[in-house]
C-alpha cells in the first residue's frame, strides 16, 4: 500500500502519547507522501460571473492567487472529520506559497488520513521537493487551526500553524534557494506518492476564513477558483465562492 510509513509514525505517536514521551518532530512518510505542486489537467478561463478564473487539477481544490510576487499568505479553517471505510485515504488543508506554476511549494497544515478503517488526525509543515515534517501535538476533529507562510527577503521562511482548540504553536524558520514566490494558495489536497494523487478521504467540507495574500484579502488578487477532478472527469472535490468577508468552504465529492 502507498506511504505505509505514515501509518507506522501514526501509531508510534499514539504509542508515545500513552506512555507519556513525547515524539520529536519527525519526517512525514519519509520518502513517500508530499503535498506536491498543483497538478493542471484544464486551462486558466475566465469565470461568466466576474474576473474569477475556473481551473481543474488532480490534486487541489480550493483558492490559488497568481500574476504578483507573493511573500505572505494566510487563512484559519476548523479542522473536518473523516468518515473512513474499508479503504485507506488522505487529505490534507494548508497555506503556502508557490506550487502553482513553480516545482516548489512552503506550505503547512492539517491532515486527515484513514488507515485501516480509522481516522488518523496530525499537522506538518513541508518545504516541497524536501519531504513533509509532521509535528506530535494532538489534533482532533474540529480544532481551529490558523496558519501562515511569509518570506522575509532571500529566501527566508516562516511557516506558522497553531491549533488555537488545543492549545499549541509552531513557528518555523527555513530558507529556500531562490524560490519564485508567483502564487499564493489555501488548499484541500489529495496527498501524493511518486505514483500520483492518492484517494482522498471524505472530509465532508472545510471551512476557510480569513484568506488572505499580500496582507490583502486574496480575492483582491483574481484568484483561481479550482476543482479536484480526476483525468476522466470525476469529481474529487469543488470549491465555493469567496465571500465578502473573504471566506470559503471545499466540499468532498468523491475518493
Amino acid at each position: 500500500m502507498p506511504a505505509p510509513c505514515r501509518r507506522a509514525l501514526a501509531a508510534s505517536a499514539a504509542l508515545a502519547a500513552a506512555l507519556g514521551t513525547p515524539l520529536p518532530a519527525l519526517a512525514a512518510a519519509g520518502p513517500g507522501l508530499v503535498r506536491a505542486p498543483m497538478v493542471a489537467t484544464s486551462p486558466h478561463l475566465t469565470g461568466p460571473h466576474g474576473p474569477v478564473a475556473q481551473g481543474t487539477s488532480t490534486n487541489w481544490s480550493g483558492y490559488a492567487a497568481t500574476g504578483a510576487k507573493f511573500t505572505s499568505v494566510s487563512a484559519s479553517w476548523v479542522q473536518p472529520a473523516g468518515q473512513c471505510g474499508s479503504t485507506d485515504t488522505w487529505s490534507s488543508f494548508w497555506v503556502g506559497l508557490d506550487g502553482d506554476g513553480s516545482d516548489s511549494v512552503e506550505q503547512t497544515g492539517s491532515e486527515v488520513d484513514c488507515s485501516g478503517g480509522s481516522p488518523q488526525y496530525y499537522s506538518w509543515y513541508e518545504m516541497y521537493p524536501a519531504y513533509p515534517v509532521s509535528y506530535n501535538d494532538p489534533v482532533a476533529a474540529g480544532d481551529h487551526f490558523t496558519a501562515s507562510v511569509t518570506e522575509s527577503g532571500s529566501g527566508s521562511f516562516t511557516l506558522k500553524l497553531s491549533d488555537t482548540t488545543q492549545g499549541w504553536s509552531h513557528t518555523i524558520h527555513k530558507t529556500l534557494h531562490n524560490p519564485a514566490l508567483a502564487s499564493a494558495e489555501i488548499i484541500a489536497e489529495a496527498p501524493s506518492t511518486a505514483s500520483g494523487p492518492l484517494p482522498l478521504t471524505d472530509f465532508g467540507q472545510v471551512q476557510f476564513s480569513d484568506a488572505s495574500a499580500n496582507g490583502k484579502p486574496i480575492g483582491s488578487f483574481d484568484p483561481e477558483n479550482i476543482t479536484m477532478a480526476e483525468h476522466d472527469g470525476t469529481t474529487l472535490a469543488t470549491t465555493s465562492a469567496l465571500t465578502t468577508q473573504n471566506a470559503f468552504s471545499v466540499a468532498w465529492q468523491h475518493s
